[in-house]
């Protein structure tokens, strides 16, 4: 017998690939980060400023291990479910989430693929349990898109020891990590290398970014490298050139889609839940027409991107998942979240610019979710490059 029609963002019940366990542990997580995290949100957003406590608040829950689960609490979760946890955790707050994920995703993952044994039992375990933050320095000043082949920063030996010059830009959770994984270039080799370097190394400075209209609780930092004196011991042993930074990067680039997808929900249903209980003339605004076209456009969206993220996390699982297809899921999920948070904003009209009905924040951060992990054009070389056979890229 046919289902009855969900009013809920998941319209198609892709939910229902997960197990019984895994949907009880994403529901007991989703009412978590409702009841701990969703409350600082808001305030922490508006004053551009980063609530500290919510980092015990993620440490009590344990996601920072769910990846690496020999460091966490040894029990492994699937690459669905993992998706679906992104979703949750950008659904809630876009800005947390990227401190999340730069810990998590950026700074644990380059140390798990790239570092030695003894490196990653070194570090990853008083990272999963949130005891140390990390972050993610390879954006130059002058090299986003352009970093693999314009990077400035260099890393010169001197016996056992490696000195780092140069300058980082928009690095997350930069301004109080414990552990920055920095890349430079060997003026040896002009091979790409990866290095850790601790908080309050001398020569290491980190200055807030500040008037950002976007992710504004993310604690973007500009950073200056002077004579930075790193250990071979601090080395990622298993970094050698660009492509081993590029796997990092190809790894997260499929868990952006996923957080499009959260921000593109959140949408969603702030705008169906306003546009159920805003009376205008008479009824709820949700009986009228053009509205509903404005729902069913979001919904549309956003079934399209369930579809080809749960995919693409399938295909990562089976150990068939390619950079092309990340890249792919990345443009195409991104693209059509900022239709989706438009419309939602649009949906509420003059209320849609304030914080108080929280879909201001939401239409804001999209535009920093669509630029990073690689621009809409970038990934578009990627697939372009894959279809034809012909690289565009300058």
């Amino acid at each position: 017998m046919p289902k009855p029609a969900n009013p809920a963002s998941d319209f198609f019940g892709f939910a229902d690939l997960l197990s019984d366990a895994e949907r009880a542990e994403l529901a007991a997580i989703r009412d978590y980060l409702e009841s701990e995290i969703k409350p600082l949100a808001n305030t922490a957003w508006d004053r551009a400023e980063f609530p500290f406590e919510a980092i015990e608040k993620f440490a009590k829950l344990g996601l920072a291990g769910y990846a690496y689960p020999e460091y966490g609490d040894g029990r492994p979760r699937g690459e669905l479910f993992s998706g679906f946890l992104s979703m949750e955790l950008n659904r809630v707050d876009p800005s947390l989430a990227v401190f999340s994920g730069v810990h998590t995703g950026l700074a644990m993952g380059s140390i798990y693929g790239g570092g030695s044994q003894e490196q990653r039992d070194r570090w990853l375990p008083d990272m999963a349990a949130m005891k140390k933050i990390g972050a993610f320095a390879l954006t130059e000043p002058e090299g986003g898109s352009d970093v693999a082949g314009g990077m400035r920063t260099t890393a010169r030996r001197d016996g056992d020891t490696w000195i780092l010059n140069g300058a980082k830009r928009w690095i997350g959770n930069g301004t109080f990590a414990d552990l920055v994984v920095v890349w430079a270039r060997d003026t040896a080799d002009n091979s790409v290398k990866g290095f850790v370097v601790p908080k309050g190394a001398p020569g290491f400075t980190a200055t807030k970014i500040e008037g950002k209209i976007a992710l504004r609780t993310v604690q973007n930092a500009d950073i200056v490298l002077d004579e930075v004196r790193v250990p071979e011991a601090d080395r990622l042993q298993g970094i050698n050139t660009f492509r081993d930074t590029a796997a990092v990067l190809a790894r997260t680039r499929g868990g952006v889609a996923w957080q499009a997808l959260g921000v593109a929900v959140r949408a969603y249903e702030l705008a169906r839940e306003y546009a159920v209980n805003r009376v205008q003339f008479g009824r709820p605004i949700g009986g009228f027409q053009m509205i509903q076209d404005l729902l069913v456009k979001m919904l549309g969206n956003i079934t399209a991107m369930f579809g080809m993220v749960v995919r693409l996390n399938q295909l990562v699982a089976a150990g068939e998942g390619s950079a092309e297809q990340a890249a792919l899921a990345k443009a195409f999920t991104t693209t059509r979240m900022r239709e989706c948070v438009a419309w939602a904003r649009e949906l509420f009209g003059g209320n849609g610019i304030v914080l108080d009905y929280e879909i201001a924040k939401f239409f804001a951060d999209a535009e920093a979710v669509y630029s990073f992990e690689g621009s809409r054009e970038m990934n578009t070389l990627i697939v372009g490059k894959a279809i034809t056979g012909h690289s565009a890229f300058v």
